[in-house]
Protein backbone atom coordinates (compact mmCIF):
# COMPACT_ATOMS: atom_id res chain seq x y z
CA UNK A 1 0.00 0.00 0.00
CA UNK A 2 1.06 3.57 -0.69
CA UNK A 3 1.31 5.21 2.73
CA UNK A 4 4.77 6.67 3.27
CA UNK A 5 6.07 9.20 0.74
CA UNK A 6 9.31 11.18 0.65
CA UNK A 7 10.40 13.87 -1.79
CA UNK A 8 14.19 14.04 -1.95
CA UNK A 9 15.84 17.32 -2.95
CA UNK A 10 19.20 18.55 -4.17
CA UNK A 11 20.50 22.09 -4.43
CA UNK A 12 18.79 23.97 -7.24
CA UNK A 13 15.45 22.19 -6.89
CA UNK A 14 12.59 23.62 -8.94
CA UNK A 15 9.79 24.79 -6.61
CA UNK A 16 6.94 23.94 -8.98
CA UNK A 17 8.00 20.34 -9.46
CA UNK A 18 8.49 19.99 -5.70
CA UNK A 19 5.07 21.58 -5.22
CA UNK A 20 3.45 18.99 -7.49
CA UNK A 21 4.58 16.17 -5.20
CA UNK A 22 3.62 18.12 -2.07
CA UNK A 23 0.17 18.91 -3.47
CA UNK A 24 -0.69 15.30 -4.33
CA UNK A 25 0.86 13.54 -1.33
CA UNK A 26 1.51 16.18 1.34
CA UNK A 27 -1.95 17.60 2.07
CA UNK A 28 -4.35 16.18 4.65
CA UNK A 29 -7.66 15.60 2.85
CA UNK A 30 -9.11 13.20 5.40
CA UNK A 31 -12.16 15.47 5.79
CA UNK A 32 -13.15 14.25 2.31
CA UNK A 33 -12.49 10.61 3.09
CA UNK A 34 -9.21 10.62 1.20
CA UNK A 35 -6.08 8.83 2.41
CA UNK A 36 -3.48 10.72 4.41
CA UNK A 37 0.14 10.02 3.48
CA UNK A 38 3.04 10.12 5.91
CA UNK A 39 4.87 12.73 3.85
CA UNK A 40 8.32 14.26 4.29
CA UNK A 41 10.66 16.50 2.34
CA UNK A 42 14.19 15.10 2.49
CA UNK A 43 17.48 16.84 1.77
CA UNK A 44 20.37 15.02 0.11
CA UNK A 45 22.75 17.95 0.66
CA UNK A 46 22.33 19.43 4.13
CA UNK A 47 19.40 21.01 5.99
CA UNK A 48 19.22 24.16 3.82
CA UNK A 49 18.88 23.91 0.05
CA UNK A 50 18.79 26.64 -2.56
CA UNK A 51 16.11 26.68 -5.24
CA UNK A 52 16.67 27.85 -8.79
CA UNK A 53 14.39 30.82 -8.01
CA UNK A 54 16.71 32.24 -5.36
CA UNK A 55 15.09 31.27 -2.07
CA UNK A 56 15.99 28.42 0.27
CA UNK A 57 14.17 25.35 1.54
CA UNK A 58 14.85 23.96 5.01
CA UNK A 59 14.05 20.47 6.25
CA UNK A 60 15.08 18.44 9.29
CA UNK A 61 15.01 15.18 7.32
CA UNK A 62 18.15 13.60 5.90
CA UNK A 63 18.64 10.56 3.70
CA UNK A 64 17.83 8.18 6.56
CA UNK A 65 14.16 9.13 6.10
CA UNK A 66 14.18 7.39 2.71
CA UNK A 67 14.66 3.98 4.33
CA UNK A 68 10.98 3.83 5.41
CA UNK A 69 9.35 5.33 2.32
CA UNK A 70 6.98 3.40 0.06
CA UNK A 71 7.52 6.03 -2.62
CA UNK A 72 10.51 8.31 -3.17
CA UNK A 73 9.87 11.22 -5.52
CA UNK A 74 12.71 13.16 -7.15
CA UNK A 75 11.58 16.59 -8.42
CA UNK A 76 13.48 18.45 -11.13
CA UNK A 77 16.28 20.88 -10.46
CA UNK A 78 18.67 23.36 -12.02
CA UNK A 79 21.53 21.69 -13.95
CA UNK A 80 20.44 18.21 -12.82
CA UNK A 81 21.28 17.03 -16.33
CA UNK A 82 24.95 17.99 -15.97
CA UNK A 83 25.93 17.47 -12.35
CA UNK A 84 27.12 14.56 -10.25
CA UNK A 85 25.02 13.23 -7.39
CA UNK A 86 25.88 12.21 -3.82
CA UNK A 87 26.78 8.50 -3.79
CA UNK A 88 24.77 8.13 -0.56
CA UNK A 89 21.63 9.29 -2.36
CA UNK A 90 22.13 6.90 -5.28
CA UNK A 91 22.74 4.02 -2.89
CA UNK A 92 19.59 4.89 -0.92
CA UNK A 93 17.50 4.88 -4.12
CA UNK A 94 18.87 1.48 -5.11
CA UNK A 95 18.13 0.06 -1.65
CA UNK A 96 14.59 1.40 -1.82
CA UNK A 97 13.87 -0.39 -5.08
CA UNK A 98 15.51 -3.58 -3.82
CA UNK A 99 13.18 -3.67 -0.79
CA UNK A 100 10.08 -3.09 -2.94
CA UNK A 101 9.55 0.68 -2.79
CA UNK A 102 8.76 2.80 -5.83
CA UNK A 103 10.69 5.78 -7.16
CA UNK A 104 9.18 8.57 -9.25
CA UNK A 105 10.89 11.43 -11.08
CA UNK A 106 9.50 14.72 -12.29
CA UNK A 107 11.19 16.17 -15.39
CA UNK A 108 14.99 16.33 -14.97
CA UNK A 109 14.79 14.32 -11.74
CA UNK A 110 15.07 11.37 -14.12
CA UNK A 111 18.82 12.03 -14.37
CA UNK A 112 19.16 11.09 -10.70
CA UNK A 113 17.37 7.78 -11.24
CA UNK A 114 19.50 7.11 -14.31
CA UNK A 115 22.70 7.84 -12.37
CA UNK A 116 21.59 5.30 -9.77
CA UNK A 117 21.31 2.68 -12.53
CA UNK A 118 17.57 2.28 -11.98
CA UNK A 119 16.69 2.94 -15.61
CA UNK A 120 19.10 0.48 -17.23
CA UNK A 121 17.07 -1.59 -19.68
CA UNK A 122 13.91 0.39 -18.94
CA UNK A 123 11.82 2.91 -20.85
CA UNK A 124 11.51 6.38 -19.35
CA UNK A 125 10.03 9.82 -19.91
CA UNK A 126 11.66 13.23 -19.63
CA UNK A 127 10.97 16.78 -20.78
CA UNK A 128 11.49 16.86 -24.55
CA UNK A 129 14.22 19.49 -24.07
CA UNK A 130 16.39 16.95 -22.20
CA UNK A 131 15.60 13.82 -24.22
CA UNK A 132 18.68 13.74 -26.45
CA UNK A 133 21.05 14.58 -23.61
CA UNK A 134 19.58 11.87 -21.39
CA UNK A 135 19.87 9.27 -24.15
CA UNK A 136 23.49 10.26 -24.85
CA UNK A 137 24.56 10.23 -21.23
CA UNK A 138 22.79 6.98 -20.34
CA UNK A 139 22.63 4.79 -23.48
CA UNK A 140 21.29 1.76 -21.58
CA UNK A 141 17.85 3.31 -21.15
CA UNK A 142 15.14 3.97 -23.77
CA UNK A 143 13.71 7.50 -23.84
CA UNK A 144 10.05 7.81 -24.81
CA UNK A 145 10.05 11.37 -26.16
CA UNK A 146 6.34 11.86 -26.84
CA UNK A 147 4.67 10.66 -23.64
CA UNK A 148 3.66 12.42 -20.42
CA UNK A 149 4.92 9.63 -18.17
CA UNK A 150 6.17 6.04 -18.26
CA UNK A 151 5.31 3.43 -15.65
CA UNK A 152 8.04 0.79 -15.54
CA UNK A 153 7.07 -0.39 -12.07
CA UNK A 154 8.75 0.19 -9.63
CA UNK A 155 10.23 3.13 -11.54
CA UNK A 156 7.90 5.89 -12.79
CA UNK A 157 9.24 8.82 -14.80
CA UNK A 158 7.43 11.89 -16.06
CA UNK A 159 8.05 14.59 -18.64
CA UNK A 160 8.25 18.31 -18.00
CA UNK A 161 6.66 20.20 -15.13
CA UNK A 162 2.90 19.55 -15.12
CA UNK A 163 3.42 16.00 -16.41
CA UNK A 164 4.51 15.25 -12.86
CA UNK A 165 0.87 15.75 -11.86
CA UNK A 166 -0.16 13.15 -14.43
CA UNK A 167 2.39 10.65 -13.11
CA UNK A 168 1.46 11.18 -9.45
CA UNK A 169 -2.27 10.85 -10.14
CA UNK A 170 -1.59 7.76 -12.23
CA UNK A 171 0.16 6.14 -9.28
CA UNK A 172 -2.68 7.08 -6.90
CA UNK A 173 -5.20 5.67 -9.41
CA UNK A 174 -3.17 2.47 -9.71
CA UNK A 175 -2.76 1.95 -5.96
CA UNK A 176 -5.95 3.40 -4.52
CA UNK A 177 -8.43 3.46 -7.37
CA UNK A 178 -9.92 6.05 -9.72
CA UNK A 179 -12.28 7.50 -7.13
CA UNK A 180 -9.40 8.66 -4.93
CA UNK A 181 -7.39 9.97 -7.89
CA UNK A 182 -10.42 11.81 -9.28
CA UNK A 183 -11.18 13.49 -5.94
CA UNK A 184 -7.59 14.67 -5.57
CA UNK A 185 -7.63 15.95 -9.15
CA UNK A 186 -10.83 17.91 -8.51
CA UNK A 187 -9.30 19.55 -5.45
CA UNK A 188 -6.30 20.51 -7.59
CA UNK A 189 -8.59 21.69 -10.42
CA UNK A 190 -6.78 19.52 -12.97
CA UNK A 191 -8.01 16.70 -15.21
CA UNK A 192 -7.53 13.28 -13.58
CA UNK A 193 -6.19 12.03 -16.90
CA UNK A 194 -4.91 13.97 -19.91
CA UNK A 195 -5.21 12.61 -23.43
CA UNK A 196 -2.25 12.67 -25.75
CA UNK A 197 1.38 13.19 -24.85
CA UNK A 198 4.02 15.85 -24.86
CA UNK A 199 4.52 15.58 -28.62
CA UNK A 200 2.00 18.39 -29.06
CA UNK A 201 4.21 20.71 -26.97
CA UNK A 202 7.54 19.98 -28.63
CA UNK A 203 9.17 22.69 -30.68
CA UNK A 204 10.78 20.80 -33.51
CA UNK A 205 10.75 22.51 -36.88
CA UNK A 206 12.55 20.59 -39.58
CA UNK A 207 16.28 21.28 -39.53
CA UNK A 208 17.56 23.69 -42.11
CA UNK A 209 20.33 21.45 -43.35
CA UNK A 210 22.31 22.50 -46.41
CA UNK A 211 20.72 20.91 -49.48
CA UNK A 212 22.94 21.26 -52.49
CA UNK A 213 20.78 19.50 -55.05
CA UNK A 214 17.22 19.38 -53.68
CA UNK A 215 17.08 22.79 -51.97
CA UNK A 216 14.98 24.47 -54.65
CA UNK A 217 12.55 21.55 -54.67
CA UNK A 218 12.16 21.82 -50.88
CA UNK A 219 11.23 25.49 -51.20
CA UNK A 220 8.67 24.63 -53.87
CA UNK A 221 7.22 21.81 -51.74
CA UNK A 222 6.82 24.16 -48.75
CA UNK A 223 4.97 26.64 -50.93
CA UNK A 224 2.65 24.00 -52.39
CA UNK A 225 1.67 21.82 -49.44
CA UNK A 226 -1.91 21.67 -50.74
CA UNK A 227 -0.87 19.79 -53.90
CA UNK A 228 -0.56 16.04 -54.30
CA UNK A 229 2.84 15.33 -55.80
CA UNK A 230 4.75 12.18 -56.67
CA UNK A 231 8.45 11.42 -56.50
CA UNK A 232 8.46 11.37 -60.30
CA UNK A 233 7.07 14.91 -60.46
CA UNK A 234 9.57 16.15 -57.88
CA UNK A 235 12.41 14.45 -59.71
CA UNK A 236 11.39 16.18 -62.94
CA UNK A 237 11.56 19.53 -61.13
CA UNK A 238 15.06 18.65 -59.91
CA UNK A 239 16.08 17.44 -63.40
CA UNK A 240 16.95 13.98 -62.07
CA UNK A 241 15.84 10.41 -62.50
CA UNK A 242 13.35 9.38 -59.79
CA UNK A 243 15.73 6.90 -58.13
CA UNK A 244 18.57 9.41 -58.11
CA UNK A 245 16.30 12.10 -56.69
CA UNK A 246 15.00 9.81 -53.93
CA UNK A 247 18.55 8.86 -52.98
CA UNK A 248 19.78 12.49 -52.93
CA UNK A 249 16.72 13.59 -50.98
CA UNK A 250 17.41 10.98 -48.30
CA UNK A 251 21.07 11.95 -48.12
CA UNK A 252 20.41 15.68 -47.79
CA UNK A 253 17.33 15.71 -45.54
CA UNK A 254 17.63 12.46 -43.61
CA UNK A 255 14.16 11.32 -44.61
CA UNK A 256 11.98 10.45 -47.60
CA UNK A 257 9.98 12.97 -49.67
CA UNK A 258 6.73 11.51 -48.34
CA UNK A 259 7.75 11.79 -44.69
CA UNK A 260 9.23 15.26 -45.21
CA UNK A 261 6.10 16.72 -46.74
CA UNK A 262 3.87 14.93 -44.21
CA UNK A 263 5.78 16.51 -41.32
CA UNK A 264 5.63 19.93 -43.01
CA UNK A 265 1.88 19.57 -43.43
CA UNK A 266 1.41 18.73 -39.76
CA UNK A 267 3.57 21.71 -38.76
CA UNK A 268 1.57 24.00 -41.02
CA UNK A 269 -1.68 22.64 -39.61
CA UNK A 270 -0.40 23.38 -36.09
CA UNK A 271 0.34 26.97 -37.09
CA UNK A 272 -3.12 27.45 -38.58
CA UNK A 273 -4.87 25.87 -35.60
CA UNK A 274 -2.97 28.15 -33.24
CA UNK A 275 -3.13 31.36 -35.24
CA UNK A 276 -6.38 31.36 -37.25
CA UNK A 277 -10.11 30.70 -36.86
CA UNK A 278 -10.27 28.56 -40.01
CA UNK A 279 -12.28 25.38 -39.77
CA UNK A 280 -10.56 22.02 -39.58
CA UNK A 281 -11.94 21.23 -43.06
CA UNK A 282 -10.39 24.41 -44.47
CA UNK A 283 -7.06 23.68 -42.78
CA UNK A 284 -7.12 20.13 -44.12
CA UNK A 285 -7.55 21.50 -47.64
CA UNK A 286 -4.82 24.12 -47.25
CA UNK A 287 -2.30 21.62 -45.91
CA UNK A 288 -2.85 18.90 -48.48
CA UNK A 289 -4.67 16.41 -46.27
CA UNK A 290 -7.85 16.87 -48.27
CA UNK A 291 -10.38 15.97 -45.61
CA UNK A 292 -10.77 16.64 -41.90
CA UNK A 293 -10.72 12.89 -41.28
CA UNK A 294 -7.36 12.51 -43.00
CA UNK A 295 -5.93 15.48 -41.09
CA UNK A 296 -7.20 14.07 -37.81
CA UNK A 297 -5.65 10.66 -38.55
CA UNK A 298 -2.20 12.06 -39.31
CA UNK A 299 -2.40 14.60 -36.48
CA UNK A 300 -3.12 11.87 -33.94
CA UNK A 301 -0.31 9.72 -35.32
CA UNK A 302 2.21 12.57 -35.16
CA UNK A 303 1.16 14.39 -31.98
CA UNK A 304 -1.06 12.03 -30.01
CA UNK A 305 -4.00 14.45 -29.98
CA UNK A 306 -6.76 15.66 -32.29
CA UNK A 307 -6.81 19.00 -34.15
CA UNK A 308 -9.72 20.28 -32.04
CA UNK A 309 -8.06 19.24 -28.78
CA UNK A 310 -4.83 20.86 -29.93
CA UNK A 311 -6.63 24.12 -30.73
CA UNK A 312 -8.33 24.11 -27.33
CA UNK A 313 -5.00 23.55 -25.59
CA UNK A 314 -3.26 26.44 -27.35
CA UNK A 315 -6.11 28.92 -27.86
CA UNK A 316 -8.62 28.09 -25.14
CA UNK A 317 -11.97 26.24 -25.24
CA UNK A 318 -13.79 29.07 -26.97
CA UNK A 319 -11.66 28.52 -30.11
CA UNK A 320 -12.64 24.88 -30.70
Amino acid sequence: MLKNVAAVLLNGVHPFELGVVCEVFGIDRSDEGLPVYDFAVVSAEGPDLGTHCGFTVSTPHGLERLEEADLIAVPAGESYADRDYPPELLAALRRAVERGARVLSVCSGVFVLAAAGLLDGRRCAVHWHHAEQLARRYPRLAVEQDVLYVDEDPVITSAGTAAGIDACLHLVRKEQGPEVANKIARRMVVPPHRDGGQAQYIERPLPKAPCDTVGEVLVWMEEHLDLEVTVEQLATRAHMAPRTFARRFQQETGTTPYRWILRQRVLRAQELLEGTDETVDAIAARTGFGTAAALRHQFVRALGTTPNAYRRAFRGPQAA
